[in-house]
């Protein structure tokens, strides 16, 4: 028996917690936090709200874990900022991977994670995607820090900015060549950022 299924008085739900966090990261990823409905989710999960609830609390719950399943698997941040590359190569890749992904699949342009930062700050997801993209930039800016710690804060907050801004215009239709050049300026813009510090 696997630990991703459910289980319940040591007999299985029925569903299995990362199926459903894909299909909640498609869901929500593709319409966006508050059109995704408890009905919705259910639904598509198979399963009835009570199995929901006492798999994942509630729907900030789920779409937490999905946050934190998206980060770990789509641009994984833990895999990228390895030390002992040069950081100008590591940031380089890490904007032109992103540009490429924002823009890899029509139904999911941009970044769950940075678009679900745009939402209301009085709803439940921009706070919980806030949280995550700080999380990430707290990672590039020790990365950084490693070996330009004169220029960390600085990077750090260009990366973000650019990888902000590459999120929304693949939402706003960008091709997947034109983020590239877009992320490949920005590189050139880090690399100068390091030479300073």
């Amino acid at each position: 028996m696997t630990d991703n299924l459910i289980r319940s008085r040591g007999r299985p739900r029925g569903f299995d917690i990362e199926e459903a966090l894909v299909t909640g990261q498609r869901l929500f990823h593709e319409r966006g936090y508050d059109a995704v409905g408890l009905a919705m989710l259910t639904d598509s999960l198979g399963i009835k709200p009570p199995s929901f609830y006492k798999a994942f609390g509630s729907k900030a719950g789920f779409f937490d874990r999905v946050l934190d399943r998206y980060s770990a698997t789509v641009l994984p941040l833990e895999d990228m900022l390895k030390p002992g590359r040069a950081p100008e190569e590591v940031l380089a890749h890490l904007l032109e991977r992103a540009a490429r992904t924002y823009a890899s699949d029509p139904q999911t342009r941009g970044c769950l994670v940075l678009e679900a930062t745009r939402g209301n700050d009085d709803g439940e997801s921009a706070p919980l995607a806030r949280a995550v993209a700080e999380q990430r930039r707290d990672q590039i800016r020790a990365f950084t820090a490693l070996t330009h710690p004169a220029v960390a804060e600085t990077v750090t907050d260009y990366i973000a900015s650019t990888m902000s801004g590459l999120s929304a215009s693949a939402r706003e239709g960008m091709s997947e060549d034109r983020l590239v050049s877009v992320a490949r300026a920005a590189a050139l813009a880090v690399k100068g950022l390091l030479r300073q510090g």
